[in-house]
């Protein structure tokens, strides 16, 4: 039993760390690019997702030194990635994530075959793992950043111990996995990478329960691999029976794909349709989602037969090296796809075909799998993988302590702050974050959050706030700044829409909070508006973040109107991408009141007219942290 959870244990940490720093290298490059709105040379990291190429020159077995030489490599690039610039990280995560695919080829065929439910535990703990670890850092991977990297380090380190601990155990004897087993656990590591890995992600499609979504992910996760251990019969029955599989897998796909299908929006497809309102999703809603979470195990079972031996006696070596190729080639292709769902009006001619199609990537994703469930024939027996057998009382004592801290971290993180008391005049302020990256394409959050901390705002709009997504790492700037602050917030847009992301964040709580879609031909508008009540008056919020065309903002101008006509206290701010000489500017101005002296800048703040601005401030960059000025100012009233 120690010699099977070390296995588990050594294997969840190499997905992990692959997991881990895959997601460092897309987010390094799309940084680096996103400051040229173009692709460049910088691209050419990708290159690392192919590095099993290498393993094919070998036409015998690996060499032995193969093994120790990648565990090094990864163990240093892993622990240093942290603490690099935006191309250093770029090139560190590279090296690893190249080794680490070196690695899952070289171990997984080792959990071939009566192991097998090992390697899916392996699977299931690096997400329970990377769950409390995204929950630790309240919407960023702890471990990845400057202050946590020591527990990136402690986690090596463990690495390190338990293959020298297996060393001195018999290993399994390897065997050959066919080219749709490597091609069947690299989607299900892509599905993995892009969601599950980081619950924020899942929150944010459909503006559902955090609390609820982790302690899902977590519980599930962590119960799969004390199942595996304490009652390995149950999962193996279940991959042996492949009709039972395979009519989970069908309802898996059907219920992701409903998830984003009830809340897709339809877009105004001309200036002059009608606004499109969108509210939080009802329960009804959201039953797609709880679904999709409920059946998450099924991933794990798939690991497991994925695992199982092909049923076909010779399988060349090369095969599963050749699967796995495949897979990083379709892991690129759909980080490009869901990519192309944000950045639909930049990459013509390819990328408009993407737009308001982000269920497309998970389809594929989910459906191939299914798919290679359906087709592949494995070689299963009917007994159990594995004899069921005594485990200490401290393996389920820490899996449940791993599942009490997620669910502990996760609602501390998001409690509800205390209601301030009322008072005559607001601070509000305007931040284009860059997705938390300073002009130079380096990581600014915590030079941003300080720079909020000293101006205190009451009220604070951030664009470009919509970091929870593969290309950014998962990264959930937008919880991280509340939680920091101890502010109430609204993402605003959900990610599924495709916008640049407009959050507001309050230290006041936020009513009636709603995003308004208007016709946009570049990038998705989407105007996020909350309602606060303070001195018993209240408040509308606008952020703002239109682009595209003249047509574009025009219509945009028309629907800010439209939205806020006959109310009261009026605040609509933000990233305009307007000067003071564009008619959709000269259209605002008509009806609000503007920051003086604002000429040359696009990020403004309009008030209606029953309200005064006092001292406004503009931070401009580097200052600002990002790669706009940072705009604020004291709101009053009578």
């Amino acid at each position: 039993m120690q010699t099977k959870i070390l296995r588990i244990t050594f294997l969840s940490l190499v997905v992990l760390f692959f997991i881990q720093v895959a997601g460092t290298l897309v987010e390094s490059i799309y940084i680096l690019d996103l400051l040229n709105t173009s692709l460049d040379e910088k691209v050419l990291g990708l290159l690392f997702f192919f590095s099993p190429v290498v393993l094919l020159f070998w036409r015998r077995k690996l060499p032995q030194w193969l093994a120790p030489l990648s565990l090094a490599v990864l163990a240093l690039a892993r622990g240093i990635t942290p603490h690099l610039t935006t191309n250093g990280r770029l090139l560190s995560s590279g090296i690893a994530t190249g080794v680490a695919l070196w690695l899952l080829i070289m171990l997984l065929p080792k959990m071939a075959g009566k192991p097998a439910l090992e390697g899916s535990a392996s699977f299931a703990l690096s997400i329970a793992v990377s769950v409390l670890l995204r929950t630790v850092g309240r919407g960023l991977d702890h471990s990845l950043t400057t202050s946590g990297g020591w527990i990136g380090w402690l986690l090596v380190l463990l690495m390190a111990v338990c293959y020298w601990l297996l060393r001195k155990e018999e290993a399994p004897a390897e065997a050959s996995l066919d080219r749709a087993s490597g091609f069947g656990l690299m989607l299900l590591i892509t599905l993995l990478l892009f969601s599950f890995s980081a619950p924020a992600v899942i929150e944010r499609w459909v503006d559902g329960d955090y609390l609820l979504i982790v302690s899902l992910v977590s519980l599930l996760s962590l119960a799969y691999v004390g199942m595996v251990l304490l009652r390995p019969a149950w999962i193996h029955s279940i991959v042996t029976k492949q009709t039972t599989l395979k009519i989970a897998n069908v309802l898996f796909v059907l219920a992701m794909l409903a998830t984003f299908l009830v809340v897709r929006v339809n877009f105004p497809p001309t200036p002059d349709s009608p606004l499109v309102v969108v509210t939080p999703p009802t329960f009804v809603q959201q039953i797609p989602l709880l679904i999709t979470l409920l059946l998450l195990p099924v991933v794990f079972i798939n690991t497991a037969f994925f695992l199982q031996l092909p049923s076909r006696k010779s399988v060349k070596s090369s095969a599963f090296t050749n699967g796995v190729l495949l897979g990083g080639l379709a892991l690129v292709l759909l980080i490009f796809m869901l990519i192309f769902t944000n950045v639909w009006g930049y990459v013509k001619p390819v990328s408009p075909f993407f737009r308001n199609k982000f269920w497309l990537p998970f389809l594929l994703m989910t459906a191939g799998v299914m798919l290679l469930v359906f087709l592949r024939k494995s070689s299963a027996g009917k007994k159990p993988a594995g004899e069921e057998s005594a485990v200490s009382p401290v393996v389920p004592a820490i899996l449940a302590a791993c599942f009490l801290l997620t669910a502990g971290f996760a609602w501390w993180t998001t409690r509800t702050p205390a209601v301030p008391p009322d008072k005559t005049s607001l601070t509000v302020m305007t931040y284009n974050i860059q997705g938390a990256n300073d002009e130079d394409g380096e990581r600014s959050y915590l030079r941003q959050l300080a720079i909020i901390r000293e101006i205190a705002p009451d009220i604070l709009v951030m664009q470009e706030s919509d970091s929870t997504r593969v290309s950014l790492n998962n990264n959930d700037y937008v919880r991280y700044y509340a939680s920091q602050l101890g502010y109430y917030s609204y993402f605003g847009p959900a990610t599924t829409t495709g916008s640049y992301g407009t959050a507001i964040l309050s230290r006041y709580p936020l009513e009636n909070v709603r995003t308004v879609f208007s016709y946009s031909d570049k990038d998705e508008i989407g105007t996020a508006v909350a309602e606060i009540v303070v001195d018993g008056r209240r408040f509308t919020i606008f952020n703002v973040h239109p682009a595209g065309s003249a047509t574009a903002k025009m219509a945009f101008a028309e629907a800010l109107l439209a939205q806020s006509q006959g109310l009261d206290n009026v605040i609509a701010l933000g990233d305009y991408n307007l000067r003071h000489t564009d008619e959709a500017f000269q259209r605002i101005v008509a009806v609000y009141h503007n920051v003086p002296g604002s000429e040359g800048h696009i990020d403004h703040i309009f008030l209606s007219h029953d309200l005064q601005m006092v001292d406004p401030v503009y931070i401009p960059a580097p200052a600002s942290a990002t790669d706009h000025p940072l705009l604020y100012a004291t709101v009053r009233w009578e």
